[in-house]
């Protein structure tokens, strides 16, 4: 079964071939493309009056009744054949929309050649219709071209004289008809255009949200985790019940504190400090037994890069505390750079996760950049640097 909703883009090129898909709601599959053709249908079967001229003018009976027959029977088919056209065309491939309009040239020329009248190749207009939908504009226009020229040059060769109001009436019509279809294909795809932005701007927002709640539940689960296990080895080992308190009251505002972020980062409310980050890294650290070695003042970072170093201190130490059997972290920082160093053992290939990925997300916003990987000096090391950063840190 072919999946109407999702017509396969190699089939067309958006520069040549238009995809009305969008025309008769295609894209929306089920009742919608139903609807969607039935409309087409009808409101292009309401146009098709101007054909009853020529049916008035040939049941004159000047023709015969062998001629007129045959001219009846072809206009009917021209007539099925422009509505089949509407509800088949639009998701058909190259060589069938080509065939599509090369029958419907057939058939509008067919009536003109039995009677032996150039003033039926009028009739072409809903011909050159159909190749305005189904062709690039600029083959549709040069049938239309071609038309017009037959026209004048069959006129003079069996009268003399051209009837330029016929002549106008295909030429007008097909012109029309041409900005009409090059307006409603712009306006398509810039509801397509719209609609892809929106789909993009919920994508950005769920990366957001899911990054965001990576970087506040990562580090706080991981240090509570350290500090149940401090809490619990406190418990079995000796009787110092004001230690273990102590361990449960930082448990408690833990808590509360991640709750608040989380909240926060749903509302996209949250703010980071980076001396916030550096305090909750001491907490942290120390819970785990590491040696920290931590800036003491957080002014020395320029202002715009407060909040994404922040992150870059929150992630760093969260994966130091989780993946690292280091005993040393090291968080140095300057104006628009910042380094956070560990000695654990380094696996010959680190492959960023989720955290990592996000901080390079965070600094590309900023116009910055993050490398990580093993340090100079042995074990891992992650270096931001802000859009000023020339040089090494």
């Amino acid at each position: 079964m072919i999946d109407m909703r999702e017509p396969d883009p190699d089939r067309f090129s958006a520069r040549q071939w238009p995809d009305w898909s969008f025309w008769t709601d295609a894209r929306s599959g089920g009742p919608g493309l139903r609807l969607g053709r039935v409309r087409s249908v009808v409101v292009n079967g309401l146009m098709m009056g101007f054909l009853a001229t020529w049916v008035i003018a040939i049941a004159d009976g000047k023709h015969g009744p062998v001629r007129t027959g045959l001219v009846f029977g072809f206009l009917g088919c021209y007539a099925v054949a422009y509505l089949l056209v509407l509800w088949f065309g639009p998701l058909a491939l190259r060589r069938q929309r080509i065939a599509m309009v090369a029958a419907m040239f057939a058939l509008g020329v067919t009536p003109a050649l039995i009677l032996g009248s150039p003033a039926y190749l009028t009739a072409l207009t809903y011909a050159i219709a159909t190749g305005l939908m189904l062709l690039p504009l600029r083959f549709s226009l040069l049938l239309g071209s071609a038309a017009a020229v037959a026209q004048i040059a069959w006129m003079l060769a069996r009268d003399g004289v051209v009837a330029w109001g016929q002549v106008l009436t295909l030429v007008a019509v097909t012109a029309i008809l041409g900005i009409v279809y090059a307006l409603t294909f712009t306006v398509g795809h810039l509801r397509l255009a719209r609609e892809q932005i929106r789909r993009m701007a919920v994508d950005q927002e769920r990366q957001r949200v899911a990054r965001d709640l990576h970087d506040v539940l990562g580090h706080s689960l991981s240090t509570m985790t350290l500090k149940l296990g401090l809490t619990r080895r406190i418990l079995e080992t000796s009787d110092d019940t004001d230690a273990a308190l102590a361990e449960i009251r930082d448990l408690d505002d833990l808590c509360r504190e991640a709750l608040s972020d989380v909240r926060a980062t749903v509302s996209d409310y949250r703010t980071v400090s980076f001396a916030t980050e550096v305090a909750g890294a001491r907490m942290a650290l120390r819970a785990a037994g590491v040696h920290a070695e931590l800036p003491a003042a957080a002014d020395a970072v320029a202002p715009e890069l407060q909040g994404v170093f922040g992150y870059v201190v929150r992630e760093a130490v969260t994966n130091v505390l989780r993946h690292s059997d280091a005993q040393r972290c090291v968080v140095r920082v300057g104006r628009d750079w910042l380094e956070v160093a560990d000695d654990g053992t380094v696996p010959a290939e680190v492959v960023p996760g989720h955290g990592l990925t996000g901080l390079t997300e965070r600094m590309a916003e900023v116009s910055g950049s993050l490398e990580h990987g093993r340090g100079p000096h042995g074990g891992f090391r992650v270096l931001a640097r802000g859009p000023a950063t020339g040089g090494a840190a």
